[in-house]
């Protein structure tokens, strides 16, 4: 069977540059409304063999000197108390592995736009996001292998505030990237 991909994206404004024959689910911002998104789509398939998940998106660079697109082997859920709920005796899953690439992506409900922010994020991440995570796990959860392919757009910083005239540069990244991953 020929692998077949859903595409999940945040926003609109990420997926204007997509192969318009692919699937696309666009959830909205943030971790609950990719979660219940992906997970949605996901339950009306009758059958998911051969499908991958590619999550898109822009992200910002927790980092100096990272520009362009990445495809991270790794997702945390940065903003959950993991070791409190460790302590209480429950794995709270915060570290998904994706891939083989060595970088990682933090993902949070947080809009990272604090330098401070993002330097401590930076100490176990590359990159930032908002949707990673989540569909990460919900695909996880359907049995469903997910790749996140993520373009930085910001430097986390106050410049992030500036997103909506920097999403389209990010936009044409990833969609030709998704033309290169799918073939097309």
């Amino acid at each position: 069977m020929a692998e077949r991909f859903l595409v999940v994206c945040a926003t609109a404004a990420e997926a204007v540059h997509l192969p318009a024959d692919l699937p696309l689910v666009v959830t909205g911002m943030g971790k609950t409304a990719a979660a219940v998104a992906t997970a949605r789509a996901l339950a009306a398939y009758d059958d998911l063999a051969g499908l991958t998940v590619l999550n898109v998106g822009s992200a910002g660079a927790l980092r100096p000197g990272l520009t362009g697109v990445f495809e991270p082997g790794v997702v945390l859920n940065h903003d959950l108390s993991a070791e409190a709920i460790r302590a209480l005796g429950h794995d709270p899953q915060e570290r998904i592995e994706v891939g083989e690439s060595d970088v990682v992506l933090a993902t949070g409900d947080v809009f990272v736009s604090d330098p401070a922010v993002r330097d401590a994020l930076a100490q176990r991440a590359h990159l930032v996001d908002m949707e990673g995570y989540a569909v990460a796990y919900a695909a996880r959860a359907a049995g469903v292998p997910v790749r996140l392919v993520k373009h930085v757009s910001d430097a986390a910083d106050e410049g992030a505030l500036e997103w909506a005239s920097l999403v389209d540069a990010s936009a044409r990244a990833l969609g030709e990237r998704v033309r290169e991953l799918v073939g097309r």
